[in-house]
């Protein structure tokens, strides 16, 4: 048990993290607010369980989870071309580096990942793999937010008496969604390019996130 948490205590802290913030912390407080507009409504207030039920907390969530793979996919992308002189976060801007190597000189390495090993269609795949996943991830989102926003627009039209509905795909086409949506993406856009231009002149010793402390400013990672 000991090895495993030093082996992964990363991720293992990182997902902790998440589910209690996002179980302990969002849903909770979502809860609450959720059931004092109801009551405010004059209606009854629902239960924990049913609440992570509700598109309240879904549109909660699914607007935020689209703007972190949205800006993980974009960064994974930018960075196979685009660099930034003395930035820790970017390729050198002097030459290649171990992750543009041909996958086809290791197919005979017992270590590689399977599809290296199998080649053909599966290795192809398997290089884009990466930010593969984060595209589709962010598009499961973005259709998620709308889903569930257009839910939360409609009930809150149906408690203020109106007869304006509209479906997911015409919710879309509102401001409302593109605001909820616009307003996350350019703080992960910021929260990125802060982080790029920090680590050219800023160090964090120990993390691999970082130059050397010793490294000048001019040193690029990668």
């Amino acid at each position: 048990m000991r090895r495993l948490l030093r082996n992964n205590g990363l991720s293992i802290t990182l997902v902790s993290a998440f589910l209690i913030t996002w179980l302990a912390g969002q849903s909770t407080a979502g809860q609450r607010v959720y059931n004092a507009e109801l009551v405010q409504n004059g209606e009854e207030p629902i239960s924990f369980v049913h609440y992570l039920r509700t598109p309240h907390f879904g549109e909660a969530t699914f607007e935020n989870w689209e703007s972190e793979f949205l800006q993980m996919a974009v960064y994974v992308l930018l960075t196979i071309k685009l660099i930034q002189r003395g930035s820790a976060e970017s390729r050198p801007d002097d030459g290649s580096i171990e992750q543009d190597e041909d996958p086809a000189n290791y197919r005979d390495d017992p270590d590689a990942p399977w599809p290296v090993r199998r080649g053909g269609a599966w290795v192809m795949l398997y290089r884009h793999s990466l930010s593969i996943t984060l595209l589709v991830l962010f598009l499961i989102s973005f259709v998620l937010h709308a889903a569930t926003g257009s839910r939360v627009f409609n009930a809150e039209q149906a408690s203020a008496g109106s007869s304006d509905r509209v479906t997911t795909w015409t919710y879309l086409l509102r401001a409302q969604f593109w605001f909820e949506s616009l307003q996350n993406w350019q703080s992960e856009f910021l929260a990125v390019a802060v982080i790029v231009i920090l680590t050219i002149f800023l160090r964090q010793h120990g993390s691999p996130e970082s130059k050397p402390v010793h490294a000048s400013h001019s040193t690029t990672g990668g």
